[in-house]
């Protein structure tokens, strides 16, 4: 079992984005070994690592970036 320190020392993400991801369904669960301690299961994040393409660099970006136009005539710098 590992606890949330040593996950991040596995997985090269923020804590904020362990639990995202973990909410989402793209990293395993975690469970409650006590009221205040989380833990997850070693397996369970050496068999994730294996089947996720999660960090391939040439994954496309998530949706929700647009696309600037340049529109002729118009000077941004000054509206910065």
């Amino acid at each position: 079992m590992l606890n949330e320190t040593q996950v991040l020392g596995i997985i090269p993400v923020s804590r904020t984005t362990l639990y995202r991801m973990e909410k989402s369904g793209r990293f395993p669960k975690s469970t409650y070994i006590s009221p205040n301690r989380r833990v997850w299961f070693e397996d369970e994040i050496v068999a994730w690592q294996s089947a996720v393409d999660e960090f391939n660099p040439h994954r496309a970006r998530g949706k929700g970036r647009r696309v600037r136009t340049i529109v002729p005539g118009r000077d941004d710098s000054k509206t910065r």
